[in-house]
């Protein structure tokens, strides 16, 4: 038995006036997803248990298949599983940290329109030589990612010291834009007033920083400040391959999916062109996952561009990906298990939802459909918000999506 789980991340959306009063999945033209729909078995679930945020970090670490009640710490030091930070202990607080664009106190924009990779890993490589310079002792250091999404480590003086501060509120700056930079950093402890130091420190290295200088003279925003958040102590993730007697893979664009995989013992694939953004190479993605479905039990396909699109609030890019997903990934690899596999299941989801009303994610329950080569079906017309929860499927929490496809309870 094959598995290929797809997921289009922030993919489920609202009601929007632009569309007729349709959310972009009602009206995107996506005849393979509506064939599962149709062909398959649907239902609701949810990815985020209650205790969390809506996190692309809790909810694909659902979807793989671990509990993140048991195994999650922090969304940072998921993202430096992909990223060499060197050694690192439990004495070693883990942060996300976004380059972002701050103006006048407010968070203006979470990802500084999208700064290049190679920007970004100049401001803070030099972000990294400054504070060493000015600040012999400083326990940091800055770690580039790809574009805006990167990681901080700041050893602390002693276990205790980071257990303490691994869970002290930090905003997700996705959530937070156009907002007052003081409400979200409003912290008691001197630990957490050092954070925030650094932080707007930041800003007065980077704002004249040669790159940002370049940037506003071709009319972008500058990445003028970093930001620090969802911080934790580095995760122990059991092997997925010991938990579930199966050898698994990842395709993604985006380092916090390959540093969940990293820590879980799935193989992380790395496609060119995979860019976590609009013009990632969809093509590329699905023929990939072809190539190397022999070699796999199941693997997990990651399209980070729906999400991006929600956040940007851009109707037009959000149909586009849904609709590119369809097409260039999930139409060719059903065609190619079809023509060669008796036996093979395919999932479609997404992680969380990210409503393009309102720019961020949001926790409701999201849709999925299952299709299993000669299985039953539950006749949904459509893979839609609405049809999909008229489906047999009983919600059940999204970690346990995994164990239900191998048990073939779905």
């Amino acid at each position: 038995m094959k598995y290929v789980v797809i997921i289009g991340d922030g993919m489920c959306d609202y009601p929007i006036d632009e569309l007729g009063g349709k959310t972009p999945l009602e009206y995107a033209n996506i005849p393979n997803m509506d064939r599962i729909a149709k062909e398959g078995k649907c239902g609701l679930t949810n990815n985020v248990l209650d205790q969390y945020q809506p996190g692309s970090d809790v909810a694909n670490m659902s979807i793989f298949g671990f509990n993140p009640a048991k195994y999650y710490t922090g969304r940072g030091p998921l993202e430096a599983g992909n990223i060499d930070v060197g050694p690192t202990s439990q004495k070693d607080l883990i942060f996300r940290c976004n380059t972002v664009t701050e103006k006048d106190g407010t968070l203006d924009d979470f990802n500084a329109n999208h700064i290049t990779t190679e920007e970004a890993t100049v401001l803070l490589n030099d972000l990294n030589k400054y504070f060493k310079d000015k600040h012999p002792d400083f326990p940091g250091t800055f770690y580039p990612g790809v574009s805006y999404r990167h990681v901080f480590v700041y050893t602390c003086p002693d276990i205790q010291t980071a257990h303490e501060n691994s869970d002290f509120p930090t905003a997700a700056p996705h959530d937070i834009v156009g907002e007052k930079i003081d409400d979200y950093t409003n912290w008691d402890t001197d630990f957490q007033k050092g954070i925030k130091n650094i932080m707007l420190e930041s800003k007065d290295f980077l704002e004249n920083h040669e790159v940002n200088k370049k940037r506003v003279e071709k009319g972008l925003k500058p990445a003028n400040m970093v930001w620090l958040w969802s911080q934790g102590t580095v995760p122990t993730l059991d092997n997925f391959t010991d938990l579930y007697h199966k050898k698994a893979a990842v395709i993604t664009g985006v380092d916090l999916l390959k540093g969940i995989a990293n820590y879980g013992g799935l193989d992380v694939i790395n496609v060119p062109g995979a860019t976590a953004y609009f013009d990632t190479d969809y093509k590329a993605k699905g023929q990939y996952a072809i190539d190397n479905i022999p070699d796999y039990d199941i693997i997990f396909v990651h399209i980070e561009a729906p999400d991006e699109a929600g956040h940007a609030k851009n109707v037009e890019e959000k149909v586009k990906a849904i609709e590119s997903i369809d097409k260039y990934i999930l139409g060719p690899i059903w065609k190619y298990l079809d023509e060669n596999y008796d036996e093979y299941k395919i999932a479609v989801l997404p992680d969380h939802p990210t409503p393009i009303p309102v720019g961020t994610h949001t926790r409701d329950d999201i849709p999925q459909a299952i299709y299993t080569k000669n299985g039953k079906a539950d006749d949904v017309e459509s893979y839609t918000e609405k049809n999909i929860a008229k489906g047999s499927l009983k919600k059940e929490p999204g970690y346990k999506l995994v164990s239900r496809l191998f048990n073939n309870e779905i």
